[in-house]
């Protein structure tokens, strides 16, 4: 629940643009409101990494109970806001909120789970952050067609509220108490070291943003392709919510997966699949010129993207095993990271449509070769069978 907060807070709110553009006195093919994600993502972005050090000097609770409160605040100054600009700093500040649950529910994971049966927990976490979305957008348009767009940032901070509560009969989880420090500085210095001298951490940082950059390119053409390559625009909600749907249920399937077979094979086996799956888009995009039947297309980036989710959550969970007394930090850095690099990476891929699916599959295909790379780097450091 912590974690679908941030899907709430961009998917709900896409239906109710055209009652904002109004509400604001903005033209109606006014493209400003796409500003609204774009200052949230920065928010969050920018309070990653304060707030993963915070989680580990003050401990989970305290950050995930802040943010959550700060949730609020910037869900209801959304609400209220006057004007557009007003509206686009209390996004902002939503958006920072949105850094402390996040590092903090992935800190817990780690604090109470490990190897397989970490894994396990990440796949479920990363299944409802993928459900979410896909009932997000019909939940926010019920909202406006019964009430006016406010409601629906103010149902966020409802959620939110909800949320906190539940979360107040939270344990505390870190296996030592916290103690601050006097200088902040020298002991996030001190976090950092020990994340970039833990072998693997770089291996796993690089196969995170090879597919994450894999996945944006998709989230970022996926849209035009439905459209201008197969005329088919009225369907993208339809398509979109089967893809995501997919990949919410090979995620639960990597639950059980992932315990019986282990970490290390898991990740062992995806990556030869993956790399199947987006060789043979790759050729289907380029026997047909980049317009295949639409039906293989579907299948095509259904198995590409299957086979991701059986390495995210997985990978996730490897990268974390040996950061137990920093892994605030380390969650903010295992999302910053990718979250930046593999954007840029995912943007170049997106500006190359030129009216096929070709520029997908080579981007999917750059996004696998990348993963390839920084799990063979991992593996090379690490102990074979540590992980398990």
């Amino acid at each position: 629940m912590v974690m679908a907060g941030t899907a709430l807070a961009i998917d709900m709110m896409l239906p109710a643009f055209p009652e904002i553009r109004a509400g604001l006195d903005l033209e109606m093919d006014s493209t400003a409101v796409a500003s609204l994600i774009t200052v949230f993502l920065m928010g969050q972005g920018i309070a990653l990494l304060p707030a993963g050090f915070l989680a580990d000097r003050y401990g989970r609770r305290p950050v995930l109970w802040g943010g959550l409160a700060l949730y609020i605040i910037g869900a209801l100054g959304a609400a209220l806001a006057p004007n557009l600009e007003m509206m686009l700093v209390a996004r902002f500040i939503w958006g920072m909120a949105t850094a402390g649950p996040r590092v903090a529910a992935l800190a817990m994971v780690r604090d109470s789970f490990e190897g397989s049966e970490m894994a396990k927990q990440m796949s479920t976490i990363m299944a409802v952050f993928t459900i979410v979305p896909t009932l997000a957008p019909a939940l926010g348009a019920g909202i406006v067609a019964v009430s006016s767009w406010e409601f629906v940032f103010v149902a966020c901070a409802v959620y939110a509220g909800a949320v906190f509560v539940l979360t107040t009969r939270l344990p505390p989880t870190m296996r030592h108490e916290p103690k601050p420090v006097d200088d902040s500085w020298a002991e996030f210095r001190r976090a950092l070291k020990v994340i970039f001298t833990t072998p693997g951490t770089y291996g796993y940082l690089l196969a995170t943003v090879g597919l994450f950059a894999s996945f944006m390119t998709y989230l970022g053409s996926s849209e035009i392709i439905i459209d201008e390559v197969f005329g088919l625009a009225d369907w993208f909600p339809a398509i979109f919510a089967a893809i995501a749907l997919l990949m919410a249920g090979v995620m639960l399937a990597n639950r059980q997966l992932v315990v019986s077979v282990g970490l290390s094979n898991m990740m062992r086996r995806a990556i030869p699949a993956l790399a199947v799956a987006v060789g043979i888009f790759i050729v289907v995009s380029l026997t047909t010129n980049g317009d295949p039947p639409f039906w293989l297309f579907f299948v095509c980036v259904s198995l590409v993207i299957g086979c991701q989710q059986l390495l995210i959550p997985n990978i996730n969970a490897a990268a974390m095993r040996p950061l137990g007394d920093v892994a605030g930090t380390a969650a903010a850095i295992f999302g910053m990271i990718p979250m930046i690099f593999g954007a840029a990476l995912g943007s170049v891929f997106d500006r190359a449509f030129d009216g096929t699916t070709t520029p997908l599959s080579l981007g999917m295909g750059c996004g696998a070769v990348l993963a390839a790379i920084g799990l063979g780097w991992s593996r090379a450091v690490i102990p074979a069978g540590s992980l398990d």
